[in-house]
């Protein structure tokens, strides 16, 4: 897996101040910039996220490149829909050569890796005979497996981006669109620490949201998303 943050919003925490500050001042536009030159955003940023007036903080958008992630994941990242997305097609792209995402769980047991090769390759062989025989792309697709590496480009605003963390950074999550979201937000905390400081699952700020299907690591996972 390849997580790049490949463009944002410049000034991020700057402009979320601007937009925040103009809703209640009686200074134009200007005014407000030169003072956000001159102050910190932290207390009015932490205000915020605390009041829920989170509206703000769309004026900020990060785009991402996720290369070398399965069809399995994308799809599950495609349903936050304030986004914007772009994926490599397989009605376009020759997939003659796919390569598979293999799960972890898959990965450690021998047996189980070969059974899961055998059957990549068998898709894999499938994929090319039916291209030959003169079957679209489009629909020679159909025999190739989920776990197909894929690449996407992602834009969300720096709300959706703490919605997406809560929900997909906690343990609860599968485990490569938890991978994936740790790892873009470890890459917008470098630009926007203020924005996402307390960022990610729901017992990273507090109670768990999880109720009965609680993993019961609220520390733990306190302590990893502290490293991130």
């Amino acid at each position: 897996m390849k997580v790049r943050l490949i463009s944002h919003t410049p000034d991020v925490e700057k402009v979320i101040y601007v937009a925040a500050r103009l809703c209640y001042s009686k200074h134009d536009v200007d005014f407000i910039e030169r003072e956000a030159s001159h102050k910190s955003p932290q207390d009015l940023i932490e205000r915020l996220k605390k009041s829920g007036h989170l509206s703000v903080f769309e004026h900020a958008s990060f785009t991402f490149s996720l290369e070398g992630v399965s069809r399995v994941m994308t799809h599950q990242l495609v349903r936050h829909r304030i986004a914007s997305y772009s994926q490599r097609s397989q009605r376009y792209v020759d997939e003659s050569n796919f390569s598979c995402v293999i799960p972890p769980s898959i990965a450690e047991n021998q047996e189980a890796l070969r059974l899961y090769e055998e059957a990549v390759d068998k898709a894999r062989s499938l994929y090319r005979k039916l291209c030959e025989l003169g079957v679209d792309k489009e629909d020679a697709r159909y025999i190739i497996p989920q776990a197909i590496e894929s690449k996407i480009i992602v834009t969300m605003n720096a709300r959706e981006l703490l919605h997406f963390f809560t929900l997909r950074c906690c343990n609860r999550a599968q485990w490569e669109i938890r991978e994936a979201a740790k790892r873009m937000l470890s890459l917008v905390k470098r630009v926007a620490p203020v924005v996402f400081r307390d960022a990610g699952p729901a017992c990273v700020r507090g109670a768990c949201s999880e109720g009965e299907f609680s993993c019961g690591k609220a520390e733990e996972v306190r302590k990893e998303f502290e490293l991130l």
